[in-house]
């Protein structure tokens, strides 16, 4: 589904050692941490920790610094599975497109092209139920390739960490 680089879909893991993945759980825990927070706490020079966080960036270890937003404070208190098959036929090209035309929409939080009985799992946030209906009907059901939604309501979730995009 990415255009980018194929041979990123193959990296060979990276090699770290205590030092680095310290650097890592930490930032991802919080990444407002300031250069100084992080070696305090990793407990090397600020100098060291500047360096390696640079070098983890460099290397494709962290791929990014993220805000995560209160979705019910933002307007969107209600947040939804939504699986979704695909027609059978032409599936290259239904995925790619569904995928285009649905990664870009306001609601979607995450999607995930997934292996088994379902082809996509959106993470939406929208206001209430009637926004819920209307993102499936207008936006997944409405589309050819589409053969089945099935949604689920989420109640509470737990995050440890941010995971970066597969491309």
């Amino acid at each position: 589904m990415s255009t980018s680089d194929p041979s990123k879909n193959h990296r060979p893991p990276a090699d770290l050692d205590d030092v680095d993945l310290a650097i890592v759980d930490e930032l991802a825990a919080d990444a407002r941490l300031t250069n100084a927070e992080v070696a305090a706490r990793v407990g090397v020079a600020a100098s060291t920790a500047h360096a390696r966080t640079r070098a983890l960036v460099e290397r494709g270890v962290i791929t990014g610094f993220h805000a995560s937003v209160d979705q019910r404070v933002a307007g969107a208190g209600l947040q939804a599975m939504v699986h979704v098959t695909l027609r059978p036929g032409s599936r290259h090209e239904s995925i790619t497109e569904f995928a285009h035309e649905v990664r870009g929409l306001p609601q979607v939080i995450q999607m995930f092209f997934l292996g088994g009985s379902d082809d996509f799992l959106i993470h939406i946030a929208v206001a209430d139920s009637s926004d819920v209906r209307a993102f499936v009907v207008e936006h997944l059901s409405a589309q050819r390739s589409v053969a089945n939604t099935r949604t689920s309501i989420i109640f509470d979730y737990h995050r440890n960490r941010v995971a970066a995009p597969f491309h």
